[in-house]
């Protein structure tokens, strides 16, 4: 039943000798990808063990049974073998999540980016509401928050925030925000009170460990240059501010918000490593196509996955076709019922994808 979970606890093994031995492997970059590979298979092959014990301790248990007939003590094994086969279920609906590919980065913390899409000073002012909604959602999880790079338009909203979260089950939650966000509302500028159609966009990405990612210096160029921001006694006098290209890959990172050219750096290389891992994230799940047969709709920054309709006070998850009446909640970062809804609806998805492998067998 569990073939793949005995390959897992033997692979274990193997990993364990071979990090563990006089011969250590030298190759930094090798080393740090068969720790992470380690890492990531203990807590299943623990659980998996645990799993074994148990029955093991069944299958004891009604042999001693069998060859016993005292009332008394028949009726204490039975009690025991009851609560014995609750735990044996329990354990069971792990392993099954497991095999059914629950997503080992559900516990992770993550990075945020949110961009005004079109609509002008509008779509700005709306990606600033995202980002108020998911700070005070942060809040009410008890999740941190932490600013990495901001700009903002002339009417006061945000071109382009990044910022960090973390805290139990960030990116469990968050993840299904990636993709086009759209609000239908007056704007403030509107004399004629017209609805308009502005968006924004979402991307929600796994905040790396050291070892998902080993990122050469030779593979880098660091350029420094002056803020911009306002002016007297706040202007910068320093090149504080720091762009980073991961020349490899093309991608580029700024940031500019410390005043420590030292603190702006380190927040690019988190950014840095994110977008580098997202990118490898998305290339490996596209190849392997029955992985994408499990998602709600994430990833995709393209895809249209929700719409704020002010005038109904209307929320609608194009994706699961979950619809709410509370607006003004959401808003207000009122949005477990909607993660639970996506939740569900991704469990489900996983389920359905296992039956059909299973059946292809």
């Amino acid at each position: 039943m569990y073939e793949q979970l005995e390959k897992s606890a033997v692979r274990l093994q193997e990993l364990e000798q071979l990090l563990g031995s006089d011969e250590q492997i030298t190759d930094r970059q090798a080393y740090n990808k068969l720790a992470k590979e380690l890492s990531d298979l203990r807590p299943t092959v623990a659980l998996y063990r645990e799993y074994n014990d148990l029955l093991k301790e069944i299958s004891e248990l009604e042999g001693v049974l069998a060859q016993k007939h005292d009332r008394e003590f028949v009726e204490l094994a039975h009690a025991e073998l009851e609560s014995l086969a609750q735990k044996k279920t329990e354990l069971e609906q792990k392993l099954d999540k497991i095999l059914a590919g629950e997503d080992k980065d559900a516990g992770r913390d993550c990075m945020v980016e949110i961009r005004q899409g079109t609509g002008g000073d509008e779509a700005g002012l709306f990606a600033a509401d995202l980002y108020r909604m998911y700070s005070k959602y942060a809040d009410n999880k008890g999740w941190t928050i932490e600013p990495m790079y901001s700009s903002v338009n002339e009417a006061g909203g945000i071109k382009e925030i990044v910022f960090s979260v973390k805290g139990k089950d960030s990116f469990r939650c968050l993840k299904f925000e990636s993709g086009v966000h759209r609000v239908q509302r007056v704007p403030t500028t509107e004399a004629q009170g017209r609805i308009h159609t502005s968006t924004a966009t979402v991307a929600v990405l796994v905040e790396p460990e050291e070892v998902d990612l080993v990122i050469e210096p030779k593979d880098l160029r660091i350029d420094t240059y002056r803020s911009s921001g306002p002016g007297g006694q706040h202007m910068q006098k320093t090149d504080s501010a720091v762009r980073i290209t991961h020349l490899p890959t093309g991608t580029v990172v700024a940031c500019q918000d410390e005043r420590s050219q030292i603190k702006n750096k380190a927040k690019a290389m988190r950014v840095l490593r994110a977008r580098i891992l997202e990118a490898k994230i998305e290339t490996e799940a596209k190849r392997m196509s029955s992985a994408r047969k499990t998602q709600i709709g994430t990833g995709d920054r393209s895809e249209k996955i929700r719409t704020y309709n002010y005038p109904d006070r209307r929320v609608t998850d194009h994706r699961i076709n979950y619809t709410s009446h509370q607006l003004e909640g959401i808003l207000e970062g009122q949005m477990d019922e909607l993660f639970d809804a996506l939740l569900k609806a991704e469990a489900e998805k996983k389920r359905e994808a296992a039956s059909a492998k299973g059946a292809e067998r």
